[in-house]
């Protein structure tokens, strides 16, 4: 996993690189660690829409040879996670306004699901550590200067507890996938210090959804889910920061 996040060097744009990110590896049977740790960076949003990934330099951050990080990457690429642009260069796909519709639309009736089969069956441990994830997510949002990268990774674990404890493991494979496609923009808000994070926005949301939780309404759980994730989508449409056209992309 990734060092504690507040100390590391930052790039231009104020992001942490990618070779401050990753964690180097200790062994030599390594693709799986490798992809592991870029899908992980993926999913969490600490890579970015267009961001170009050398090979060599990711190698050298992870301290292995070239043949696993490029192995890793071949398998992100089939997983449309990462692409060659026409140049050969290795990035972080750019995502159009229709795609992230798509891919919002499909997660509102998938993650809802999860959401709706959790009210019904979660254990009370489950329970008590979603509350915990939503009680560290609230309190880093309360903070006057929210840290962009423990809100993400606090919201997250919110997601995936709850996922999880619908108890259908390719369910949430499947929300996996997406969220490896859409993770790079779909924290933007959370980074950005956009008006969602000063209003608490999704605060109220995740209130509202464990609160459904607690009381085993699936119903209330899926409508919460959908609240949520429509409400930060909505931000990031009208934030600009998607490709207004599918021609453009490349």
């Amino acid at each position: 996993m990734v060092n504690t996040l507040s100390d590391m060097p930052m790039r231009y744009d104020g992001c942490m690189a990618l070779t401050e990110l990753v964690t180097p590896l200790k062994r030599q049977t390594l693709s799986s660690d490798v992809y592991a740790q870029l899908r992980e960076l993926l999913i969490t949003g600490q890579m970015f829409p267009g961001e170009q990934i050398s090979l060599r330099t990711t190698a050298s951050a992870l301290g292995v040879s070239v043949m696993p990080v490029r192995e890793a990457v071949h398998r992100l690429v089939a997983e449309q996670a990462l692409e060659l642009t026409p140049s050969r260069a290795l990035r972080v796909p750019l995502m159009t306004v229709s795609a992230f519709r798509e891919i919002t639309t499909i997660r509102t009736h998938l993650e809802g699901l999860a959401a709706s089969q959790a009210a019904q069956r979660l254990r009370e441990d489950e329970l008590q550590q979603i509350v915990v994830w939503r009680d560290r997510f609230a309190s880093e949002m309360a903070q006057a200067e929210p840290d962009g990268a423990r809100l993400i990774a606090f919201n997250k674990g919110l997601h995936f507890a709850i996922y999880g404890a619908a108890g259908m493991p390719m369910l949430v494979q499947m929300i996996e996938a997406l969220w490896l496609r859409i993770g790079p923009i779909l924290n933007h808000d959370l980074r950005s210090g956009s008006r969602r994070v000063r209003e608490q926005v999704a605060v109220g949301h995740h209130a509202h959804l464990v609160d459904a939780l607690q009381r085993r309404d699936g119903a209330a759980a899926h409508a919460a889910l959908r609240g949520d994730i429509e409400s930060a989508a909505q931000y990031i449409i009208s934030a600009g920061v998607l490709i207004a056209a599918d021609g453009m992309a490349g």
